[in-house]
């Protein structure tokens, strides 16, 4: 019985330290990509996203508005810091998928960005293969 217990603490124990080290991994790629945004640093946003990746959102006459990854990325202009800030408010994987959901916001807007993201761990690195975002209502509570 004692040996039953050991194993079964062992297993959780492996267990809970391999969710933490993929939460921690999914985290880097998430912040390389806030950070690389906010703070004019599009070689971290490369990092962040796969190559074929694509920005989608809700345009005006509530049509799909596309924009490509790579002109998202030429967009962000090295070494210039958007005045924005970041934060992970959720995290959800399994296996080799997650889904991710970060704020984006300035200190001078009502308003936030609300972003989601799709990941997928390909050759042993979590990457950001997909992303949506919308306009957070200014009336939301929080």
């Amino acid at each position: 019985m004692k040996k039953l217990i050991i194993l079964t603490i062992l297993f959780l124990s492996i267990q809970n330290t391999y969710a933490q080290n993929e939460i921690a991994a999914i985290t880097e790629t998430l912040m390389d990509y806030i950070e690389g945004s906010t703070q004019g640093q599009p070689e971290r946003l490369k990092t962040a996203f796969h190559p074929d990746l694509n920005l989608y959102s809700v345009g005006r006459n509530d049509s799909l508005q596309i924009w490509s990854g790579k002109d998202y990325i030429l967009d962000t202009k090295e070494g210039k810091p958007t005045g924005e800030f970041g934060k992970i408010i959720s995290i959800d994987y399994e296996n080799k998928a997650a889904v991710a959901k970060v704020e984006i916001s300035h200190p001078e807007s009502p308003r936030a960005y609300i972003d989601y993201f799709m990941l997928l761990k390909i050759t042993g690195k979590w990457t950001i293969i997909h992303k949506m975002y919308i306009a957070e209502t200014s009336n939301k509570k929080k």
